[in-house]
């Protein structure tokens, strides 16, 4: 091959802790490569996003339309040209693979045999020691030194967090009597002066939350606002579980519903045993809270095709997302390489110019992992030199390092 033409390392990572190899995956086993393509205007976009997300900007407000913000992270001809002559080295044509609205991604399926052949590298089998989760990854993949500036990653290859259609880690929540205290007769309270029931201090309720935040008898407004909650690993929000919540908590919701829209294939399973504690939780208290507001439940699960279940809709690039998004789930931040985090930030700029406000979770324990046994606790560096250190959790930490601290990893 030419000098250009010749592969070197595109990206390479340690291992992440709590993952041992376990095999070699079947030749055959078909892995869906996702290309991202470089935006060359994103410096541009981020003018945008800063401008109209500043209350003291005179653009404050004045959001971007799906069509703009793609027009500012679409790849330039050269890159597109190029990819395209090198997936035809491999056979693959045009009709074989699906791109973004924007163009600055491509999907294509793959043997593993010709994946290894692609990115000049070696796949295997690894297992999560404590979830028992598997997946088919490598820890470094190279591309010809002619497309190091026309590919800006490529997945999956070097991402170990646990999200669907693997897995993601999410905390299960903690069931309780069926019959919630409702007794006010006794108030604590909180540092910053604000009286809250004491019957909180076991049971958290939407008057709680409600009391927590000062927001006692203040009702969201139903007019231009929406707000849309995520779901993964199979949890399903469950119609019938929210009018029983309501009926507690909420009497003036009752009736009232959300709207499914399917992400990848992802169902909601109506079945009460099939009912996700997360899910459930998400869903009762954000629409419970923010009711009479517009509420969505996206639902994210792995391979087509969709069937659809009476009033699903399967998810595309919306012209009208919900304002509000939040997300419940994540992974230790040092499961995720630095490329692919940069482009999932990429990707919340390009909500957050058109003027959608995104949550994540921070976790359940901190950025510690909540064992105080030195000898068992799995907070240790990921950089090869093994230190002990808070581990944040992906991608809560993402905005902050994206935007605050480039380059720190």
């Amino acid at each position: 091959p030419t000098k250009d033409c010749a592969y070197t390392v595109k990206e390479k990572i340690n291992t992440p802790h709590g993952w041992v190899l376990h095999g070699q995956p079947a030749p055959h086993h078909t892995i869906e490569l996702k290309v991202a393509l470089p935006q060359p205007n994103f410096d541009e976009l981020e003018r945008h996003l800063y401008e109209v997300s500043d209350p003291d900007h005179q653009r404050y407000g004045q959001h971007l339309s799906k069509e703009e913000v793609e027009q500012l992270v679409a790849p330039r001809p050269a890159s597109l040209d190029a990819v395209n002559t090198w997936l035809g080295t491999f056979g693959y044509s045009e009709d074989e693979f699906t791109r973004s609205p924007a163009k600055d991604w491509i999907s294509l399926k793959v043997p593993v045999s010709v994946a290894e052949k692609m990115l000049d590298t070696k796949y295997h089998v690894w297992k999560h020691i404590d979830s028992g989760d598997f997946l088919v990854r490598t820890t470094s993949y190279s591309l010809p030194k002619h497309l190091h500036d026309h590919i800006e990653l490529i997945q999956p290859t070097t991402m170990f967090g646990r999200f669907k259609p693997e897995k993601s880690t999410v905390y299960s929540a903690t069931r309780v009597p069926s019959t919630i205290s409702q007794d006010s007769s006794a108030s604590i309270s909180t540092a910053s002066g604000i009286s809250v029931d004491a019957s909180c201090n076991s049971t958290i309720t939407i008057t709680c939350l409600q009391q927590l935040y000062n927001a006692v008898g203040f009702t969201p407004s139903a007019k231009g606002n929406s707000i849309g909650i995520t779901g993964y690993l199979d949890q399903f929000a469950n119609f019938q579980d929210l009018q029983s919540f309501f009926a507690s908590e909420r009497p003036d919701a009752l009736n009232s519903t959300f709207k499914v829209l399917s992400v990848s294939g992802g169902q909601n399973n109506q079945s009460l045993s099939e009912a996700g504690d997360e899910a459930n939780l998400d869903t009762q208290f954000a629409f419970g809270i923010s009711h009479p507001i517009s509420p969505t439940f996206f639902t994210t699960a792995g391979e087509p095709p969709f069937i659809p279940e009476e009033g699903e809709t399967q998810a595309d690039n919306s012209n009208d997302p919900p304002l509000a998004i939040s997300t419940s789930y994540g992974d230790d931040e040092q499961t995720v390489p630095f490329s692919f985090a940069q482009r999932v930030c990429a990707g919340f700029a390009q909500l957050g110019a058109r003027g959608v406000s995104l949550m994540f979770s921070s976790g359940d324990g901190g950025v510690g992992d909540g064992d105080s046994n030195p000898a068992t606790q799995t907070c240790f560096s990921n950089d090869g030199r093994n230190i002990t250190k808070f581990l944040p959790a992906f991608p809560a930490s993402s905005v902050t390092f994206q935007f605050d601290f480039p380059g720190v990893y």
